[in-house]
C-alpha cells in the first residue's frame, strides 16, 4: 500500500531534476561555462560564500559552545531565535537586515554617520545576508557535535593544569572537528545557494552583488540556456556536498 505513494514522492523530487539534465544545451555547455557572465558570478559565488562561512566559524562556534556547555536562563529561547533563519523567507531576513543595517536602519545608520559605512548593495551585504541565513547551519551541526564530546576529557585537562583555553583549543577542538567541517560545509553550501535575503538586502549588480542564483533568476527571462547552465553548475556543488557528508550521516545513524 506504501509503495505507489513512495514512487510517487520520489518521482516528484527527482524528475525536476532530470528534466533539467535532459534539456541542458550539452553541445554549448564548454562554451558557455566560459563566458564572461557566468564565470562573473561563480567567482563572487564562491568569494562571497567562503567569506561568509569564515563569518559564521568566526561567531557560530562560541555561539554553538555556550548553548552546548553553560547553562542560563532563557537558553531555550536563544536556541530558537538562533535558528530562526531556517524556517524564516529569506526576503524577511533581507527586509529585516535592510531595517537594521540600511543606511536608516538602527545600526546602519550609525555606522554611515560615524564612517562612512554603507552595507546594502555592496559585496560585503552579500557576505552579510549569506552569513545570516547560513550561520544556524553551523550553529545546530557544532552544537550537536559539543554534545556529542565526553567533557570528562576537558575536566582531565583542567586538573592536569591546562586553561580553559588551552582545553579548548587542545582538547575540545580536536574531538568536535568532524562536525565543525560538517557545519561549515553545509554553511557554505547553503551560503551559495542563497537568493532571497541576498537580492532583497544587496540588489542584483554585476560583478558587485550578483551571485549565481540571482544570475540564474535573470537569465531566466532574457538566456534560458545560460539559466540552464548555471543551475546545472549549482546542481554539481549540491551533488558533491552531499557525497562528501554522507559517510557521516551515515555513521550518525
Amino acid at each position: 500500500m506504501l509503495l505507489v505513494p513512495a514512487v510517487l514522492g520520489l518521482a516528484f523530487l527527482v524528475l525536476p531534476l532530470a528534466g533539467l539534465l535532459l534539456r541542458a544545451p550539452w553541445g554549448s555547455l564548454p562554451e558557455r561555462l566560459q563566458g564572461p557572465q557566468i564565470l562573473e558570478a561563480l567567482r563572487l559565488s564562491v568569494l562571497t560564500a567562503t567569506l561568509a562561512t569564515a563569518v559564521s566559524l568566526l561567531l557560530g562556534v562560541p555561539l554553538a559552545w555556550l548553548l552546548a556547555r553553560v547553562p542560563f536562563p532563557g537558553r531555550r529561547l536563544v536556541r530558537a531565535l538562533v535558528t530562526l533563519p531556517l524556517v524564516l523567507p529569506p526576503v524577511v531576513g533581507g527586509v529585516a537586515l535592510l531595517l537594521v543595517l540600511g543606511r536608516r536602519g538602527l545600526i546602519g545608520q550609525w555606522l554611515y554617520a560615524a564612517f562612512g559605512i554603507s552595507l546594502p548593495f555592496t559585496t560585503a551585504g552579500v557576505v552579510v545576508a549569506e552569513a545570516f541565513v547560513a550561520m544556524p547551519f553551523l550553529v545546530i551541526s557544532v552544537e550537536g557535535a559539543l554534545r556529542a564530546a565526553d567533557p570528562r576529557f576537558e575536566e582531565a585537562a583542567a586538573t592536569l593544569g591546562a586553561s580553559r583555553w588551552t582545553a579548548f583549543r587542545r582538547i575540545t577542538l580536536p574531538l568536535i572537528a568532524p562536525g565543525v567541517a560538517a557545519g561549515a560545509v553545509l554553511c557554505w553550501a547553503r551560503a551559495l545557494g542563497e537568493f532571497g535575503a541576498t537580492i532583497t538586502f544587496a540588489g542584483n549588480f554585476p560583478g558587485r552583488t550578483q551571485t549565481m542564483p540571482l544570475a540564474v533568476y535573470l537569465a531566466l527571462e532574457t538566456d534560458p540556456d545560460t539559466a540552464t547552465v548555471l543551475s546545472l553548475v549549482l546542481l554539481a556543488v549540491s551533488i558533491l556536498i552531499l557525497v562528501s557528508l554522507r559517510d557521516r550521516w551515515v555513521n550518525s545513524t
